[in-house]
C-alpha cells in the first residue's frame, strides 16, 4: 500500500521491555555479577516501564496517519494493551510484536541481550519492514499532527540535529576529563553515553564534527543499513556482541544519519521541536506549565524519560493527561 506525497510506504518501529516481569528479572540476574547494580535506580530505569508504550503507539495512530504498520520489538513479552488478542486485532490491526529471536537470526549467540544498542542495530531485519521507517523508544510521543515531510522529503530522511564539536575539542570537557583523572574517576570517561555513542560512529566514518541528535523520532532507511553492514560486518558485530552497554558501542541512528550526510541524501533541520522531561522532582505546576507551553509553541515531539521514577501524584496526573491526549 503506497502513500501519498513522496509516494513511499512508511512503517514505525518501537523497542520495548517490561523490566518488572519476573521472567525477565530471572534472565537478567544470570548475567549480572554485581547484584547491587541490579537494585540501583540508574540500572532499573533502563528496563522498568509504566505502560507508556500504549500511548506511544496511540500517538502514532492519531497523529501520523501516513504510517502503515507499527512493529514493537521485544524479548518474548507483550504489552498489556495487546494481551487481549481479540481486542488487539480489532483496535490495533496494524500493530505487530516482533521477538528478538527474529531479528537476531544468525546472531543468536548474542541473546539474550539487555542492551538497546544491539537491538537498534538489527531493526532493519524485521520481516516486511518498509524501506523508509520511523524509529522511536517507548517513551517517545508525537505531540501533534505530523506530515510525511516532517520525516522524509524527496524520499530522503529529515535529520534533526546541530553540528557539534567532539568532546576532546570542547574546553570544559577536556577540563572535566583531567579532573576525573585527578579524582580517580576515570571510569566516568570510559562508559557509553548517548552523545558519546554518536561521536564514536562519526569519527569512524571520518567526520571532524558530528550532527548531535536528541530524543526525537528518527526517520531511517533500511537499505542504508543493509549496504553498510554488508560491507562492514565487523562494525555490526562490534555493536551487537555486548549484552550490556559498552564504551566501544555507537548510536545506531547516528550511523544512519552520518551515512546519509556522506551520500548527500538528507535534509538537515536545526529545530528539534522537542518537549523533554527527565526530572520529576520539580513541582506539579511546572509539568503542567511545560505541557501547556509546548502546545502553544508548535512542538512536534514529546519524550517522558524515566517515568518509572516519577512520584505517584505526578505520575497520576501525567497518565490522565496521556489518556485525554491520545484516547
Amino acid at each position: 500500500m503506497e502513500k501519498v506525497g513522496d509516494n513511499i510506504t512508511v512503517d514505525a518501529v518501537i523497542t520495548w521491555v517490561d523490566g518488572q516481569d519476573k521472567l525477565h528479572q530471572e534472565k537478567i540476574n544470570k548475567y549480572v555479577m554485581d547484584k547491587q547494580r541490579i537494585n540501583s535506580t540508574g540500572f532499573k530505569t533502563r528496563y522498568n516501564q509504566v505502560n507508556e508504550i500504549e500511548f506511544s503507539v496511540k500517538s502514532i495512530l492519531k497523529y501520523a496517519k501516513f504510517v502503515r504498520n507499527i512493529f514493537i520489538v521485544t524479548d518474548n513479552q507483550v504489552p498489556d494493551f495487546l494481551k487481549d488478542k481479540e481486542k488487539a486485532k480489532r483496535d490495533f490491526p496494524n500493530v505487530f510484536v516482533i521477538d528478538h529471536k527474529i531479528i537476531f537470526e544468525g546472531y543468536q549467540q548474542y541473546l539474550p541481550t539487555f542492551n538497546c544498542l544491539p537491538i537498534e542495530s538489527l531493526l532493519y531485519k524485521i520481516p516486511g519492514l518498509s524501506e523508509h521507517f520511523l524509529y522511536l523508544n517507548d517513551d517517545f510521543f508525537l505531540f501533534r499532527e505530523a506530515k510525511l515531510t516532517d520525516f522524509f522529503i524527496e524520499k530522503k530522511p529529515v535529520i534533526r540535529g546541530v553540528w557539534t564539536s567532539f568532546y576532546e575539542n570542547i574546553w570544559y570537557k577536556k577540563t572535566q576529563r583531567k579532573l576525573y583523572k585527578i579524582l580517580g574517576k576515570e571510569g566516568k570517561n570510559n562508559s557509553y553515553g548517548f552523545k558519546k555513542g554518536q561521536q564514536t560512529i562519526a569519527k569512524i566514518l571520518g567526520f571532524k564534527k558530528y550532527v548531535r541528535l536528541d530524543h526525537t523520532i528518527a526517520p531511517l532507511k533500511k537499505s542504508t543499513y543493509e549496504k553498510f553492514y554488508n560491507e562492514f560486518p565487523e562494525l555490526l558485530e562490534r555493536n551487537i556482541k555486548h549484552r550490556f552497554r559498552h564504551p566501544e558501542q555507537y548510536t545506531n541512528q547516528s550511523l544512519a544519519n552520518h551515512l546519509e550526510i556522506k551520500n548527500n541524501t538528507f535534509f538537515l533541520k536545526n529545530d528539534y521541536q522537542l518537549v523533554y522531561f527527565q526530572n520529576y522532582k520539580k513541582p506539579l505546576f511546572w509539568i503542567k506549565y511545560r505541557l501547556k507551553k509546548a502546545n502553544q509553541n508548535n512542538q512536534l515531539f514529546l519524550c517522558m524519560q524515566s517515568l518509572d521514577q516519577c512520584p505517584e501524584d505526578k505520575l497520576t496526573y501525567i497518565k490522565k493527561w496521556l489518556v485525554k491526549k491520545y484516547d
